[in-house]
């Protein structure tokens, strides 16, 4: 074989190496969109499970953004309060580098000095933190990518239609363009409020995932949270997360 030849399929090889290499960094990039909403209102700050809920966010939140087992790493985070004093006021969404490089612990702090149980608002407004969700998506040029969007909270909207709350209020339109991908996630609801969200919110292709409270609390049990170890040797753990919270929801069509 001539030198010219050797050195062409020298730097052919090289080239192809460098080829995939290219490939495969792009196929890790990160690209989901996590949200993160915590109801501050005063049904769910007293409802006994609020502290519980940070407890578990600074868990998630930790795990995900170190992808513990196999748990999707977020490209962006932010996190977020639902609701407010009056209706549509707008809230800061704290970004991913507020929790990164943080301990467990540090987080649930930091959760703690975002969400003091003191303060408490009267309105839990799901559709302004689902309109500012949306323009995040778009000012940061997020559309397209797969979005989960995951709220602690009761689930009970304050708007109510001949005296009964209103679920179909809930409006779901600005996210529904955005993303072919978009995952809501309403965690520490009861039976008949998580099936509201499910069957009567009116979305096309927004998906919709609800966890009840009774279920929410046992991630801590000494059955499938091992106290005497680490977060990162917690597989039990992840794999409960993973089948009841970060659960693939198949879309459905409300009108």
């Amino acid at each position: 074989m001539s030198t010219i030849k050797k050195v062409a399929i020298s730097l052919l090889t090289g080239l192809m190496f460098i080829v995939i290499g290219c490939s495969l960094n792009t196929e890790q990039k990160p690209r989901l969109s996590l949200f993160v909403g915590v109801d501050i209102s005063g049904s769910f700050i007293n409802s006994g499970y609020f502290d519980e809920s940070l407890n578990f966010l600074a868990h998630y939140i930790y795990a995900h953004l170190e992808s513990i087992d196999d748990l999707e790493e977020p490209n962006v985070l932010f996190v977020s309060s639902i609701g407010g004093a009056q209706p549509d006021e707008p809230k800061t969404f704290y970004p991913i580098q507020t929790f990164e490089n943080k301990s467990v612990e540090e987080i649930e702090e930091r959760l703690h000095e975002i969400f003091p149980d003191t303060v408490q608002n009267p309105i839990t407004d799901f559709n302004a933190f689902f309109e500012q969700v949306a323009l995040t998506l778009r000012n940061k040029n997020l559309v397209l990518r797969p979005v989960s969007v995951v709220m602690v909270s009761d689930g009970v909207p304050d708007i109510k239609k001949d005296g009964e709350t209103d679920f179909r209020s809930l409006d779901l339109s600005p996210l529904e363009q955005l993303s072919r991908n978009i995952t809501i996630r309403v965690l520490y609801t009861d039976p008949v409020t998580g099936r509201n969200w499910q069957t009567k919110v009116p979305r096309r292709r927004v998906k919709i995932w609800t966890q009840d409270a009774e279920v929410m609390t046992t991630w801590n049990d000494s059955t499938i949270y091992l106290h005497d170890k680490p977060i990162l040797e917690q597989a039990r753990w992840t794999e409960w997360v993973k089948d009841n919270v970060d659960f693939g929801v198949r879309a459905r069509r409300v009108d």
